[in-house]
């Protein structure tokens, strides 16, 4: 077993975890957990630095969340565009291909909770008939592999996954979308580049929302990443209390700079159920 995949068995995940460790009402937590699960892993834990702090706000699960905010569970109709399970295909030229439903830590304010962190949503045939629906449009020319976290496969699996898009002649530029330089860098390993290596054009965008996330081992997670070639690009999305202030974005993009990832989207957060408390006006991001 790998460092990263003990790590992610000695996470925070259940009810009972947040009862211990940060002191929930019992009730509260299940509820919380019931809406959408916990996972915390170790890593990511040793970042908070108090309660409430930025690293805190992402990870750890907030009462605010159980109101009834009156937003939906699917806010960007990605459903509404999927004609198998495991792919997203709105654009003419490019498709999402959701291939794990899990991640190494669940982000608060996730946009795809419907299907994050049920492991029910992946199979091998979920994987397959999205990679035979790629082969039947010739259009397809671009494909981002999301999830969950892409990462969260083994070596084998994720070699399967890009062996198989690379065998499409069609598909000319793969995306992979992982957080888990800024949440579990641990998994960056020379093993999983060198095998990435072998499927390039490969794109790796990384999702990085605070300066505090920028540390040693992010750096050399993203230099492996970038030594192997792979061209890296930041998604950040703007949060309350986590980075709506435009000093903390700017020290987050010289960090990143400086250890080769291109500032690439700022998001405003999506209007998703249970995470109106994350919203910013548009204005914010705008200034």
């Amino acid at each position: 077993m790998e460092l990263w995949q003990q790590m992610l068995r000695q996470s925070i995940d259940s009810a009972d975890d947040l009862v211990k460790r940060f002191n929930f009402d019992k009730e509260t937590a299940e509820r919380l957990n019931s809406l959408f699960h916990i996972r915390i892993n170790p890593y990511y834990l040793s970042l908070i630095r108090y309660p409430g702090d930025p690293i805190w706000l992402q990870s750890i699960p907030d009462a605010t969340e159980l109101q009834d905010d009156g937003l939906p569970t699917d806010p960007l109709n990605e459903d509404g565009d999927s004609p198998v399970p495991s792919i997203t295909h709105r654009y003419p030229d490019r498709v999402l291909f959701l291939v794990t439903s899990q991640c190494s830590m669940y982000c608060r304010f996730c946009t795809r909770k419907r299907k994050v962190s049920d492991s029910s949503k992946i199979s091998m045939k979920y994987i397959q008939d999205g990679l035979d629906y790629i082969k039947a449009h010739p259009e397809v020319r671009d494909v981002i592999v999301s999830g969950g976290d892409p990462l969260m496969l083994t070596d084998v699996m994720l070699e399967k996954v890009l062996k198989g898009l690379r065998e499409i002649p069609h598909v000319e530029i793969i995306r992979v979308h992982t957080k888990m330089p800024c949440v579990l860098p641990q998994r960056i390993t020379p093993q999983l580049v060198e095998m990435m290596k072998r499927y390039q054009p490969l794109y790796v965008n990384v999702h990085f929302n605070h300066p505090w996330e920028v540390t040693p081992e992010a750096k050399q997670a993203c230099d492996l990443l970038a030594d192997a070639g792979f061209p890296l690009g930041n998604q950040m999305v703007l949060m309350k209390g986590v980075n709506d202030d435009a000093e903390v974005v700017k020290e987050l993009n010289r960090k990143l700079l400086m250890m080769r990832v291109r500032p690439y989207y700022i998001y405003q957060a999506d209007m998703v159920k249970s995470t109106n408390h994350f919203r910013t006006p548009i204005k914010t991001g705008l200034e």
